[in-house]
């Protein structure tokens, strides 16, 4: 028989056969890719649903991580509660472009209404598995959500030396977020409320509206 080819390193070289046998598979493969299509990139895959939820140990951490981390770097409760509400507005933005878009088709509230029952249900539900307890009206321009068992104070232990703290000022943050993002101008803060028969307070969230949005509001009305 005769003797394989050899280069000029001494390596045997490939047969015509064998060559022709990878371009063949070389080309195959191109031709699927090309029908396949370059693969897509994160920005364009759909919006699934997904998981809807979170380990309530990991939560509970990063929570505790995220009030030590500007506890270090607040130097009062006031200061310390404007950090965590500055914390919830990305959150709360983030949120509402994300449920519009699956569970509203993309469609924006535009009523004063329709926006605080959305946040009464279906923010609170993304955000803790349920609706808040109960949405009500202050005023023409101040609204109240109200929640006996609000997640983000369940584990917390406040010290004695920030005693009047309350952690609930980030989710004032989201919801301040998701009205600020949909055209909804407020002003939103959390505190306190005992509860007859109920160790633990309720957390209010206050929700104060600017006069634009309330004259806005009476004009979609009339």
């Amino acid at each position: 028989p005769p003797l394989p080819r050899r280069n000029l390193h001494g390596e045997t070289s490939p047969s015509n056969k064998s060559v022709h046998s990878k371009c063949e598979s070389i080309k195959l493969t191109s031709r699927i890719m090309q029908r396949l299509g370059p693969p897509a990139s994160i920005v364009d895959r759909p919006l699934t649903k997904g998981r809807s939820e979170v380990s309530l140990s990991a939560f509970a951490f990063l929570f505790s991580e995220i009030v030590q981390y500007h506890q270090a770097r607040a130097s009062s409760i006031g200061e310390l509660e404007t950090k965590l509400e500055e914390a919830g507005h990305g959150v709360g933005a983030r949120i509402l472009e994300v449920l519009f878009h699956r569970e509203k088709g993309n469609r924006r509230e535009i009523r004063l209404q329709g926006i605080l029952q959305f946040i009464n249900t279906n923010v609170w539900r993304c955000l803790f598995g349920k609706s808040a307890d109960s949405l009500e009206i202050y005023n023409d321009d101040e609204y109240l959500i109200s929640d006996k068992t609000l997640l983000v104070n369940r584990f917390i232990s406040v010290p004695k030396d920030l005693g009047e703290l309350t952690c609930a000022a980030f989710v004032a943050g989201i919801v301040k977020g998701v009205l600020r993002d949909a055209g909804f101008s407020a002003e939103v803060s959390a505190y306190f409320s005992t509860v007859e028969g109920q160790a633990r307070p309720r957390t209010n969230i206050l929700m104060k509206f600017a006069p634009e949005v309330i004259e806005r509001e009476q004009r979609l009305g009339s």
